[in-house]
C-alpha cells in the first residue's frame, strides 16, 4: 500500500465509529439498545421546513450547483435570524458564509490559518473536531482545563502569559458540549479583552443557543463590544431545528477570517442542495414556536434523568441548556469502562468523558435523544445493573 501523509498519523478514529459497529454487531444478534450518545436528534424539523424541501425538490431546474457563499437569500436569512436571536446585525455579504454543517467549518477554518507550531487553545473536555483539527494543520494544542468549580468555564489565569501571545487560535463553545454549562456576556467580554490584547482569533461554537430548557436564547459572543472585531461564531441547524443530517450551517463575524476561510472553501467543497437552501431559509426566518414543544420534550426528560441519577446516588453537572446530561461515573471507575460495561450488561449506550479529553475522565455524557419512554426505560436498566 501507499505510504499515507504523515499527518494523518495525528487523526484518532472518532469512538462514535468503532461505538456504531459494535451496536450494530449487538443488534444483529437480537439486543435492544438504547442509544443515548451520539448527540443526534430524533425529532424531526418542523413540517413547515420539511415541506419547503419537497416543494423545491420537484422543482425540474433546482438540482444544479449552488454557489459556494449560498444564495442571497440563504445568507440574508442568517443575518435576519442573528438580528432576531441576539441582536446582532451581520452584512450577509461579507459576515456571514454558509457552511455544509458547522463541523467542516471548524475544522476547515482551521486549517486556513493554523501554520506549523502555531498555538491553538482548547478547552478540555471540549468537542473533539476543535484539537483534531489543529493537530492535523500541524498546530500546538494547549489545553484549558475545565472544572465543575469553576462552572466548566476556562480560566485565563490559569495559562501562562506565553501561550496567550503566541496563540492564534482560541475555541469556545457555549452552551457547552459536552458539560451542558453556560456562559454570560460578562464573561465573553473577559474573554474578548484578551484576544484584543493579544491579537488572536476567538471561535466561537453557538450550536446549542437555541436549545435551553425556558426557551430563552444564549447569548452571541458578537453581541459584546468588539466581539466581531476578533471573532468568529459557527451555527447550525442541526440541534437548534433538528436538521442534524441536512448539513446546514454557517460562519458568522470578522470579514477578513470569513474571507480568508472562503478562499479555502472555494478549493475543497460546493455549495448546497438549492432544495437545501430554501428549507434553510425557511427555518431560519419562518415561526418559530414550535420550538417551544420541543424545547419542553428536552427539559422533560433531563428532569427524569437526573432523577434517576440521584436515586442512584450521582450528582451530574445541573444546567438547563444543550441536549446532554453530563454525570460523574459511579464508584470512581474509569469511563470507558464503565461506558463498556454498561453496553454489555444493560444494553445502553453512553459517552465517555474521555472522548472529550483527559479531564473527561471520571464523567460521561448522557444524550436525551430518544422518547420519554425509551429514556425512562434506559434509566431502569441502568438502576437495576448499578
Amino acid at each position: 500500500m501507499i505510504e499515507p501523509a504523515g499527518r494523518m498519523d495525528n487523526l484518532n478514529q472518532l469512538f462514535f465509529a468503532n461505538q456504531g459497529r459494535t451496536i450494530q454487531k449487538m443488534q444483529k444478534s437480537g439486543v435492544d439498545v438504547i442509544r443515548l450518545d451520539v448527540g443526534s436528534p430524533d425529532m424531526p424539523p418542523s413540517e413547515s421546513i420539511i415541506d419547503k424541501l419537497i416543494l423545491h425538490a420537484k422543482n425540474k431546474d433546482e438540482h444544479g450547483y449552488q454557489p459556494h457563499k449560498g444564495t442571497n437569500n440563504l445568507r440574508e436569512a442568517w443575518a435576519s435570524m442573528y438580528k432576531r436571536e441576539y441582536n446582532v446585525n451581520l452584512d450577509p455579504e461579507t459576515m456571514v458564509l454558509p457552511l455544509l454543517g458547522s463541523k467542516e467549518g471548524i475544522f476547515n477554518l482551521t486549517q486556513s490559518f493554523i501554520n506549523k507550531g502555531d498555538v491553538v487553545l482548547v478547552p478540555d473536555p471540549a468537542y473533539l473536531t476543535y484539537e483534531q483539527a489543529a493537530l492535523f494543520a500541524g498546530g500546538e494544542v494547549v489545553k484549558l482545563p475545565l472544572s465543575p468549580e469553576n462552572h466548566y468555564l476556562p480560566d485565563l489565569e490559569q495559562l501562562d502569559t506565553v501561550f496567550l501571545e503566541r496563540s492564534k487560535l482560541f475555541w469556545l463553545n457555549y452552551p457547552n458540549n459536552p458539560t451542558s454549562a453556560t456562559a454570560s456576556n460578562d464573561f465573553f467580554k473577559k474573554i474578548i479583552e484578551s484576544a484584543v490584547e493579544h491579537k488572536f482569533i476567538l471561535c466561537h461554537d453557538a450550536a446549542y443557543t437555541q436549545v435551553l430548557d425556558d426557551n430563552s436564547t444564549a447569548p452571541s459572543i458578537l453581541d459584546c463590544e468588539y466581539g466581531i472585531d476578533v471573532s468568529v461564531e459557527f451555527n447550525s441547524l442541526s440541534k437548534s431545528h433538528n436538521m442534524a443530517g441536512w448539513r446546514s450551517g454557517a460562519v458568522v463575524g470578522n470579514p477578513a477570517a470569513i474571507s480568508n476561510f472562503y478562499k479555502l472553501k472555494t478549493n475543497i467543497d460546493s455549495g448546497h442542495f438549492k432544495p437545501i437552501i430554501e428549507a434553510s431559509v425557511e427555518a431560519l426566518t419562518g415561526d418559530q414556536q414550535w420550538r417551544t414543544a420541543r424545547n419542553e420534550k428536552y427539559r422533560q426528560r433531563r428532569e427524569v434523568v437526573i432523577s434517576y441519577l440521584h436515586k442512584m446516588g450521582l450528582r451530574p453537572f445541573i444546567s438547563g441548556a444543550t441536549l446532554y446530561v453530563w454525570c460523574p461515573v459511579p464508584g470512581g471507575r474509569r469511563s470507558d469502562d464503565f461506558v463498556n460495561s454498561a453496553l454489555e450488561n444493560t444494553g445502553v449506550s453512553f459517552t465517555p468523558g474521555t472522548v472529550f479529553g483527559k479531564n473527561g475522565e471520571g464523567f460521561i455524557r448522557i444524550a436525551l435523544v430518544q422518547t420519554l419512554a425509551r429514556i425512562v426505560e434506559a434509566m431502569e436498566r441502568l438502576q437495576n445493573w448499578i
